[in-house]
């Protein structure tokens, strides 16, 4: 997608709003795909076709999918995940999200990620973006998305119930582990070469976005200027 979806914004309000990471607040597309792109080289997988597919997974589940004999997943994501976290050149901070993260109160944001907390926390950090107080990571999980367990607990760690969350993901496999968890979507699209098919608003980035807070202390989501 190129540019702001047609769908329209959810209309209520929520009590929190969760984050995935890549692709979502930051774009970390570059520096992972050299990574994957020497690891699926090196065990003789087809590059071009393996790299749309580690995007919103996490790590071990990725390579494990891919059946290969004789291959320890734990060690060999491992390995992979040492890697990417010294290679953090070109993440950047997706548009406008800086200054939407930092309108929100700590209390009401958290990060779900599919990434290891010690890569979130080496991205998070090269994008110039705010910790929260709340970061879900792979570690934290013993199912990653599409399963509703990372969003769940993102919730219940903000002290909120999972259906007044509303989730900001980029991948399918996120907007499905929100839905499973009886959560409202908004998709991010700017890293998008193609459309993921969804009935989530859609929008390129926060740029034309704001969050505001009620008098009951929920959040609710506007366009810049409404």
């Amino acid at each position: 997608m190129s540019q702001t979806d047609t769908r329209t914004l959810p209309s209520r309000d929520y009590a929190a709003f969760l984050f995935d990471m890549d692709g979502t607040i930051l774009t970390s597309i570059k520096a992972a795909e050299r990574v994957w792109g020497n690891w699926a080289a090196g065990h003789g997988l087809d590059v071009a076709a393996f790299l749309p597919t580690i995007h919103g997974r996490r790590t071990e589940d990725t390579v494990r999918a891919q059946n290969l004999p004789g291959i320890d997943a734990l060690a060999e994501a491992a390995r992979i995940t040492a890697a990417e976290i010294e290679d953090t050149a070109g993440i950047e901070a997706i548009a406008g999200v800086a200054d939407f993260l930092a309108s929100l109160p700590r209390a009401r944001w958290a990060i779900v990620t599919s990434a290891p907390r010690q890569l979130a926390l080496a991205r998070i950090a090269a994008a110039g973006l705010p910790l929260p107080d709340v970061l879900v990571s792979a570690e934290d999980v013993q199912r990653g998305k599409p399963a509703p367990d990372p969003f769940l607990l993102g919730a219940d760690k903000l002290g909120v119930a999972a259906a007044d969350c509303l989730v900001f993901e980029d991948t399918l496999a996120g907007l499905q582990s929100a839905a499973a968890a009886g959560m409202d979507s908004v998709v991010i699209t700017v890293t998008h070469t193609h459309p993921v098919e969804t009935d989530a608003f859609g929008t390129v980035d926060y740029a034309q976005l704001r969050a505001v807070q009620t008098q009951d202390g929920l959040l609710r989501l506007e366009r810049t200027g409404s």
